[in-house]
């Protein structure tokens, strides 16, 4: 087995080192952020059941700085996993542990504790060489990703399109990170739409805080300085695993009236400004802002389209953008109550 640079040994036993800000994104879009220990631990206490017995791939995650590793290495046992294989993107640029140019791309297998010390020590890690570059759609990462079961971690926003793509190609499951904005991307709503993915229980309170090596790109309030963090509150998580959230129904209070919620100029749908403010007694077709799915329970209510891309509707029905009074409103899905029906 390849021993682990010392670099990488400090970093494994560390919390502290796993929130420093480090390395740069690889990207020029530079989207790529590190993901808060607090948060994944929210997120995926929901997912326990799901873990149990699974290997779980983490393939953009460089396991150096990774809290997605920190969180599935240390809670290996707990969690009941059967293997964790971490892959990450060839670093180009300086790094804070070792101050040198990584020039090969590596991944990481842990099959848990093996002198019962309870900790992830790098003896017990095997990590190997990549032949290249660790990009996810690579054939040496895509065969890692043909062993996983479930695949967890934080993909850079700009490839999300193509990343989930592949997920639902090989048929995996899968809790990652994405743009809120990313639910009307055609290539993702269709997935929505055909109930092969659905947004996670989501961060606490919407607000979402990730370490960058780019603070100079966000204006003051978004990146704190104090912290080293950036917030972000249009992120979301999404998954195609059946959690507990998914079957509870949205209590609605409101009754339909003409006046507060008017039809569309080009639609044959009313408008609700807020999953709140849902009529209980109205059967017809709802146009409804994305925040819906933090609430969508596929039981209670039928996604029909979204007011962005034509092609997202066989019948292009929806699509267009909707208007009230001659005035184009926000992004909206159009929905229907199941219930009523």
């Amino acid at each position: 087995m390849a021993k682990l640079p010392d670099t990488f040994t400090y970093s494994i036993m560390s919390k502290k080192t796993l929130n420093k800000n480090l390395g740069k994104a690889r990207s020029a879009k530079k989207d790529e952020f590190y993901t808060q220990l607090p948060d994944i631990e929210n997120e995926l206490k929901h997912y326990k059941k799901h873990l149990k017995g699974k290997v779980v791939l983490c393939n953009c995650d460089d396991p150096r700085i990774s809290n997605f590793f920190h969180y599935f290495s240390y809670g290996f046992e707990k969690l009941k996993l059967k293997k964790l294989i971490t892959t990450c993107y060839k670093n180009q640029e300086r790094d804070f542990f070792s101050q040198n140019k990584s020039e090969k791309a590596i991944y990481l297998e842990y099959e848990g504790d093996k002198n019962a010390n309870k900790v992830p020590d790098p003896e017990e890690i095997g990590i190997k060489q990549l032949k290249r570059d660790g990009d996810f759609r690579s054939e040496e990462c895509i065969e890692l990703l043909k062993q996983a079961d479930i695949v967890v971690t934080n993909p850079p926003f700009s490839l999300f399109r193509e990343y989930v793509a592949q997920l639902i190609k090989y048929d995996k499951k899968f809790v990652i990170i994405g743009s809120y904005n990313a639910i009307t991307y055609k290539e993702i709503f269709k997935f929505i739409k055909e109930d092969k993915l659905w947004l996670g229980n989501g961060f606490n309170n919407g607000n979402a805080y990730f370490q960058t090596a780019h603070p100079k790109e966000f204006a003051k309030g978004v990146y704190n300085e104090e912290t080293g963090l950036v917030k972000f509150r249009n992120v979301t998580w999404y998954t195609n695993l059946d959690i507990n959230k998914r079957h509870e129904d949205i209590i609605l209070y409101e009754k339909y009236n003409p006046e507060k919620y008017p039809t569309y100029d080009n639609y044959d749908a009313i408008n609700v400004n807020k999953t709140k403010e849902i009529p209980a007694d109205y059967d017809g077709v709802m146009g409804v802002p994305i925040t819906f799915m933090d609430k969508y329970n596929p039981e209670q209510f039928e996604i029909l389209g979204c007011n962005r891309g034509v092609d997202q509707d066989p019948n292009r029905v929806y699509g267009r953008g909707s208007f009230l009074n001659g005035k184009e409103t926000f992004k909206r899905l159009f929905i229907r109550n199941k219930k009523l029906g």
